[in-house]
């Protein structure tokens, strides 16, 4: 696995997969290994997907200085990598919370970025609200499924502020568009590749400035996709919508049925959408 170093000398991994021209591409978690994102639906046959492991994570090293998975600190290391594959410009896609770390990117190097591809984001960075009813009139738009009952009821306990243990885990069925056995499996092994200590520093005080980084933003001069999940409550599309629009160059696409994997809930549709927008056809 290819590894470069970051200026404050840890050593960080990538994944590299497909042919053609390179995609670097950001995971949530937050602060998850790459890995779970696989080959994005298939995006491997258009695009040479390079997946950065963040510190902490896969097979990158732990840092010396634990405040370095704060979000903001990491921005040098995706710069690092970006000089480690040689390129003046990089496309650069981001998942869940790893748009976080997207956006501050974007934010102190444009002139670095050609294309920014949000894939269901998280929002802290541009400090966009998403209130308990986006989540769950997002939500209710699964009633008719078997799990619903005791997952609604879950989600009401958790953005009441009164969850319980097992509230997080009944709510798992709507981050994706079937709760199957392959879901469970999927679920389960992103837990176990997640740093909870790093996770719990990524937005640790003075990580985001969502002020100046919309500011950043309004001026920002690259095409950006921002692609919401029709059924994610994770990233509810009426916010999303909100959030392409801080953009001065965005496209805003809803992918029918999709939770807050896309690239999962259907491969072609996702590949697609996908596909066109990095050949400049949206």
């Amino acid at each position: 696995m290819p590894i470069f170093t970051a200026p404050d000398g840890t050593r960080l991994a990538h994944h590299t997969a497909g042919d053609g021209p390179p995609l670097v591409c950001l995971p949530g978690g937050p602060m998850q290994s790459a890995a779970y994102l696989g080959d994005l639906g298939g995006l491997t046959a258009h695009r040479r997907l390079v997946g950065l492991d963040p510190r902490g994570t896969g097979a990158s090293a732990l840092p010396a200085d634990t405040a370095s998975y704060r979000c903001d600190r990491q921005v040098d290391d995706v710069e690092a990598l970006r000089a480690h594959l040689g390129l003046d410009r990089i496309d650069l896609l981001a998942h869940s919370a790893g748009a976080n770390l997207a956006l501050l990117y974007a934010a102190r190097h444009p002139e670095r970025v050609g294309r920014l591809l949000l894939i269901t984001p998280s929002v802290y960075a541009a400090g966009l609200e998403i209130t308990a009813e986006d989540r769950l009139a997002t939500a209710r738009l699964r009633s008719a499924q078997p799990w619903f009952a005791s997952g609604y009821a879950a989600l009401e306990a958790i953005t009441a502020g009164r969850a319980a243990a097992d509230s997080w885990q009944l709510v798992a069925p709507f981050f994706h568009a079937r709760w199957d056995e392959e879901a469970r499996e999927f679920d389960a092994a992103g837990e176990k590749e997640k740093n909870q200590e790093a996770a719990a520093a990524y937005a640790a005080d003075g990580a985001f400035h969502p002020a100046a980084t919309r500011r950043a933003l309004a001026s920002f001069p690259s095409p950006v996709l921002l692609l919401a999940g029709e059924a994610d409550l994770g990233a509810p599309p009426q916010v999303m919508r909100r959030f392409a629009e801080l953009f001065p160059n965005a496209e805003f696409v809803v992918q029918p049925g999709a939770g807050h994997f896309p690239w999962r809930d259907d491969p072609e549709r996702f590949v697609t959408a996908v596909k066109a927008f990095l050949h400049g056809e949206g």
